[in-house]
């Protein structure tokens, strides 16, 4: 690894020990909730935690722009952007559930160079670089080698959205699978670069929900796409998304979510 990339490795971890920081110093406390115009759900934690990370971003990556998700965008034009969801999970978050995230993607032009996935309640935090390793706390992880969805692990991902839009797809999805969960936010998505969870089908994410995660996901061996099996970027909106440890099970959940 040369000196750029150690740089850029050594603040993926600080940007999320920030974050994490930040973060536990809200959760489980009274909040003010306000809420968008998507009825999403919106905390002085949210904005919080993007301070602090822009904050520290603007002072070891100068050059770079910002796009997060509660305070908008600077320098869209620079070649080299990070992409921030300060709280991904704001309703987890809200409710006490520690399964809210941290999510950061430094790009290049676009492209997810190294995606950062932090868990502060669980003190947990995943980085992967392009074309290099996926990590959990500096060990290297991996994807599964499942290939048959009959014996797979499959959670699904904001199910009452997929069950509302798409009710067809539903009813096949909650009968794959050997196993099956039903589940919000990235943690699932991490549980795939881990090895633990074979595959994730999820709905409706925005960039900032998902550049990250790509970043990690294919770093540990895996693949992620939209529902058509296209490469998913930062021109992308309201996806629907598939996660999967191998190109098999990405093929069979693609062959699923088609009879919509």
């Amino acid at each position: 690894m040369n000196d750029a990339q150690d740089f850029e490795m050594k603040h993926a971890q600080g940007v999320a020990d920030i974050a994490a920081e930040a973060a536990r110093g809200y959760f489980r406390n009274p909040l003010q909730v306000e809420f968008k115009a998507d009825e999403s759900p919106v905390t002085q934690a949210d904005r919080g935690v993007e301070s602090k990370v822009r904050a520290y971003l603007g002072e070891h990556f100068p050059d770079d722009g910002i796009w997060g998700e509660e305070h908008g965008t600077e320098g869209d034009d620079r070649e080299w952007m990070w992409v921030v969801d300060p709280i991904d999970g704001t309703r987890s978050f809200l409710s006490g559930n520690p399964l809210f995230g941290f999510l950061a993607a430094r790009m290049h032009r676009g492209v997810p160079e190294i995606g950062v996935i932090g868990m502060p309640a669980l003190g947990e935090t995943l980085i992967g670089k392009r074309n290099g390793t996926a990590t959990l706390n500096g060990q290297k992880i991996q994807t599964s080698t499942q290939t048959s969805l009959d014996h797979a692990v499959l959670y699904i991902n904001e199910a009452d959205k997929i069950y509302q839009a798409h009710p067809k797809v539903f009813a096949k999805l909650v009968a794959s699978g050997q196993t099956r969960r039903f589940a919000y936010d990235c943690y699932p998505h991490a549980l795939v670069a881990m090895g633990h969870v074979d595959a994730v089908v999820d709905y409706d994410l925005q960039p900032y929900d998902y550049l990250a995660v790509l970043a990690v996901v294919e770093a540990a061996g895996g693949i992620m796409t939209d529902w058509k099996g296209r490469t998913l970027t930062d021109k992308s909106a309201c996806q629907p998304v598939i996660c999967a440890a191998t190109p098999e099970l990405h093929a069979q959940l693609l062959a699923i979510v088609s009879i919509s």
